[in-house]
């Protein structure tokens, strides 16, 4: 009987495995610690190479596994199927019958990869980024895990948004530089903001299926109108936020907005008109994404910037 049930399932293929780890959600991992190098290269006037890519190793190992482990407590709670999935690359297990012990066993090889990675980095910092590094893992594990996990709370995008967006670039700051240093929370915010609109942006689009599997997101609390209009308001607040950071604490790099806007304005208007539904969602996504691209990189370029200035005057 247990060799019938078994055989049921497909193996998980390389090609799964990456549609789980799902890359086009890697800018949240890889822009916070690109952020830091560049934030400690700024205050300090060197980084290690060494421990920079194995950060960013780790960023994105620990992110596969936050998707793998999304996808994986989805499916074995039925939340996910055919009707509400319309993405095969986004719902692997519903489409391609891939055994959910296989899929787990991936999450929890992620986390054991970017543990090893972290010993070394462990070895050259010390103990604060482990204990940072913990706090992040637990956030993960409590987004999609246990009978009442966060994605199913209106706590789900702000909690993603400060693990990745906030405890990344924390932890990696004081890798790269040895000092623990709170004022990179803050210079975070613009991150923290822009990976929680991804979270809000597809808790927006998936409405119905939240509802339908007893969710209570943000949107789903909000209804999709009321939605829509805090969306618009956090987008404005994101970039503002960009705008501010840069003028109080990175004056000269300020004028680089101007560029940012004019470039980015097409991305941000087509986001902004966006109706953030089931059939527009993959549209949507990739648009947040893009502009988290986007943003992130003119944000970092007016830090740079302003301390090239400085340096030369």
């Amino acid at each position: 009987m247990g060799k019938e049930k078994h055989s049921k399932y497909a193996p998980l293929k390389p090609r799964f495995a990456l549609e789980l780890a799902a890359p086009h959600t890697w800018p949240a991992s890889i822009l916070p610690v690109l952020f830091s190098v560049a934030l400690a290269a700024v205050y300090t006037g060197s980084v290690s190479l060494t421990l920079s890519l194995s950060l960013l190793a780790i960023s994105i190992l620990m992110q596969a596994a936050a998707n793998t482990l999304n996808d994986y407590f989805d499916y074995v709670k039925g939340a996910d199927h055919i009707e509400n999935q319309p993405d095969p690359t986004d719902a692997v297990l519903v489409y391609h019958k891939v055994n959910p012990r296989s899929v787990l066993f991936l999450a929890i090889g992620f986390v054991v990869v970017a543990l090893i990675i972290g010993i070394y980095v462990i070895i050259c910092a010390g103990w604060i980024p482990l204990a940072i590094g913990i706090i992040g893992a637990l956030v993960i594990v409590a987004y999609s895990a246990g009978k009442t996990p966060l994605s199913y709370l209106p706590a789900g995008e702000l909690a993603s948004g400060f693990a990745f967006g906030g405890l990344i670039p924390l932890a990696s700051y004081q890798v790269l530089t040895a000092s623990f240093d709170l004022k990179v929370l803050y210079l975070s915010i613009p991150l923290i903001l822009g990976i929680a609109l991804i979270m809000f942006t597809n808790n927006t689009c998936d409405i119905e299926k939240d509802i339908e599997a007893g969710r209570k997101t943000i949107p789903v609390l909000l209804g999709r109108d009321a939605s829509r209009k805090l969306y618009r308001v956090s987008l404005i607040v994101w970039i503002l936020s960009i705008v501010g950071l840069l003028a109080i604490f990175f004056t000269v790099g300020t004028f680089i907005m101007i560029f940012m806007l004019l470039i980015l304005y097409p991305s941000i208007k087509l986001l902004m008109e966006n109706p953030l539904t089931l059939q527009t969602r993959i549209a949507a996504m990739l648009g947040c994404l893009n502009l988290n691209i986007g943003l992130g990189v003119f944000y970092t370029l007016g830090i740079v910037f302003s301390f090239l200035a400085n340096m030369v005057v």
